[in-house]
């Protein structure tokens, strides 16, 4: 399968995974927008810690990309929270949750669909701020999105990314349910090389979506590469259930992290 059959079968599988209503799918609530513009706000780049409010700085009239981030959550938080929001994502279900938000709101915010390796749809030095959540291993490489992300950023622009743990992918997932952490697969993996033909039809089917392991010299040492000077990090794990507690692999190591970086 090749990278432009891999971003298209993921935008397709984010517009399925609106329709199924997947967790990082449903719109905020009116309360969370009156807390933003009160100023009581947060959002997440992982999926349980909120991204610390110093890593921000003042956003109120600030440019505000949000990076591969629909879905009516982070960028409508952000746009009542004072920011000129601009909203990317490849998913056009996605991006019409933003756009529900902002018109039930009255939220001055601007969606563009597009793939996260190309933001040609931007000027250079377009944006104060880029926040950008787990979800760069829907992309088959991710060097480009690091270049992309520093072209668009003015100089001191503030870079917040999320991203998955390598480490998560050496271990069969049809083992884990079972609490059984077993060992099967190399890194770097990929959904597409590493599954068997009908395993991967199958998990397509179930979980809509593809996904890349990218390694740590690829994450942090591609924002190095790009021009970003790395400021502060975090750890995090998978979205805890309330009920059953944390997900095998989360009792045993962080399963995502976050950074903060700054265009020099």
């Amino acid at each position: 399968m090749q990278p432009d059959e891999v971003r298209e079968l993921n935008r397709v599988g984010w517009n399925r995974r609106v329709e199924a209503r997947d967790i990082w799918t449903r719109p905020v609530s009116p309360g969370r927008i009156r807390r933003a513009r009160a100023g009581e706000w947060s959002v997440v780049l992982t999926p349980n810690k909120p991204t610390p409010r110093e890593w921000f700085g003042d956003i109120a009239g600030k440019d505000v990309l949000c990076l591969a981030s629909g879905g009516g959550q982070q960028g409508p938080v952000l746009a009542a929270a004072g920011a000129r929001v601009v909203v990317f994502d490849a998913s056009s279900s996605q991006l019409s949750q933003d756009d529900v938000v902002a018109q039930r709101e009255g939220l001055s915010l601007t969606t563009v669909q597009g793939f996260m390796h190309d933001l040609s749809a931007f000027t250079e030095a377009q944006f104060d701020l880029i926040f950008h959540p787990v979800s760069n291993l829907y992309s088959p490489e991710i060097l480009s999105v690091w270049t992309e992300c520093h072209r668009v950023l003015r100089p001191g622009g503030i870079l917040l990314a999320g991203f998955v743990n390598p480490m998560v992918y050496i271990f069969d997932t049809q083992a884990e349910p079972g609490d059984d952490m077993v060992v099967k697969f190399a890194l770097p993996y990929s959904d597409v090389a590493d599954r068997p033909p009908e395993m991967l039809r199958e998990m397509i089917e179930r979980d809509h979506t593809v996904e890349f392991s990218h390694t740590l010299e690829e994450q942090i040492g591609g924002q190095l590469a790009a021009g970003f000077v790395l400021t502060h990090m975090f750890e995090d794990r998978d979205l805890e259930d309330r009920e059953s507690g944390p997900t095998g692999r989360s009792r045993y190591f962080p399963t995502c992290m976050a950074t903060r970086a700054v265009k020099t």
